[in-house]
């Protein structure tokens, strides 16, 4: 049986690592909130005191951080998965973070005898808990067939992007139009509402109509026509604005180190900035919609 250790418990790390105790692994896991460690624990997984106890004896490290600094200091820090993994472990990496990061990470992973991918995710909370995430892996191709049947205990869908960095390019670019066009999918349904049409018949009509995109029939930021959608909850996340404003200063960041032009992707990361200034950072990020309406 494959040994992995998990590390990195939050709201999207602990339905993964749940996945993966039910998908047959043996899994340890790691984080600093005890109580997130007791529900990896009830969910089949096995307590680690330590970073060291964690992945002292495991094939696999699977991470979920908040941010670059940590993945780094997690990996490669004084007390870190570097220091204390076997020869050869495989490194999965399903944090989002700068490109440059990345490639960094494998840079110092490769030259300390370790394979590290980077494996970003797509699909918010539910599809965590669900196992029905998309990942977009960045390494080499022998990395990437290790790390392919534990990914498909997570996911819907895995893609491998190319070259170290690469499923990093691939979230930030796809977040980047999904911010877009979740803001263009709330002016369209306020418009609608606005001039007399109701957001079930817009929905109806513009949903089988060029207009259709994932914002609209997956995660419908009008009340009413998608039932799961976090409209139907008051916008609690889901995908919070604070995540998908992170994402978009990444995306930015590296289109200016790469000369990409994004005037649009610079308007969605203010209108999200806002949001985030004005006290709304944990609204589901198609929440933008209540700003729309002018009830934020």
């Amino acid at each position: 049986m494959t040994k992995l250790a998990f590390i990195g418990l939050g709201n999207m790390g602990s339905g993964m690592c749940a996945n993966l105790a039910k998908g047959g692994f043996e899994v340890t896991a790691f984080d600093l909130n005890e109580e997130a460690v007791k529900q990896a624990v009830s969910a089949g997984a096995t307590k680690a005191g330590s970073i060291k106890d964690a992945v002292s004896d495991v094939d696999v490290v699977v991470t979920m951080l908040p941010a670059g600094k940590h993945v780094h200091q997690v990996y490669f820090g004084d007390d870190g998965v570097a220091a204390s993994a076997k020869p050869g472990t495989l490194f999965l990496d399903c944090s989002t973070i700068a490109v440059e990061e990345a490639r960094e990470a494998a840079k110092k992973a490769d030259e300390a005898g370790f394979a590290y991918m980077d494996a970003p995710v797509s699909g918010g909370v539910a599809a965590a808990e669900g196992g029905t995430l998309t990942f977009m892996v960045g390494g080499p191709e022998e990395g990437y067939e290790r790390a392919k049947p534990v990914l498909e205990k997570m996911a819907k869908n895995v893609f491998h992007a190319g070259a170290a960095g690469n499923g990093q390019v691939a979230k930030i670019a796809n977040n980047m139009l999904l911010g877009i066009s979740m803001i263009g999918t709330c002016e369209a349904f306020n418009l609608a509402e606005k001039l007399g049409l109701d957001a079930q018949t817009f929905f109806d009509i513009s949903s089988t109509a060029s207009g259709q995109c994932w914002s609209m029939t997956s995660y419908c930021p009008a009340p009413g026509p998608v039932p799961a959608a976090p409209s139907n909850r008051d916008y609690k996340p889901g995908f919070a604005v604070a995540m998908m404003l992170k994402d978009l200063k990444l995306a930015l960041a590296s289109a200016e180190g790469a000369g990409a032009e994004t005037p649009l992707g610079h308007h969605a990361e203010e209108i999200y900035a806002k949001l985030d200034e004005d006290g709304h950072a944990g609204l589901d990020f198609s929440g933008v919609m209540k700003r729309i309406r002018g009830e934020i």
